[in-house]
């Protein structure tokens, strides 16, 4: 018998997947995605404001899809975990499909 999943994973899933259709969210994981940035870097990259990035940051960290690091001055975002890297292209591979 399959397993039913539970009230409290629906409701976790339904806010990742909130968190994921963002287009600003998902350039931001695209270019996390091999590489470890801070917001200067992640600006420069998709041509956007520092407040529109780090508000969008704040919200991917919250949702455990990203990590952050200080060195000096700069914090430096990556992707949470293999996890995130893994959904991430099983997803981008699942839309390019067929």
């Amino acid at each position: 018998m399959k397993q039913i999943i539970s009230e409290k994973d629906i409701e976790a899933l339904s806010g990742l997947f909130k968190v994921l259709g963002d287009p600003t969210r998902i350039k931001i994981l695209s270019v996390l995605k091999d590489n470890e940035l801070c917001v200067n870097e992640i600006t420069e990259k998709l041509n956007l404001s520092v407040s529109a990035i780090s508000h969008q940051l704040n919200t991917l960290k919250t949702a455990k899809l990203i990590k952050s690091r200080r060195e000096g001055k700069n914090i430096y975002y990556s992707l949470d975990d293999e996890h995130v890297d893994i959904l991430f292209k099983n997803a981008l591979e699942h839309i390019r499909h067929g």
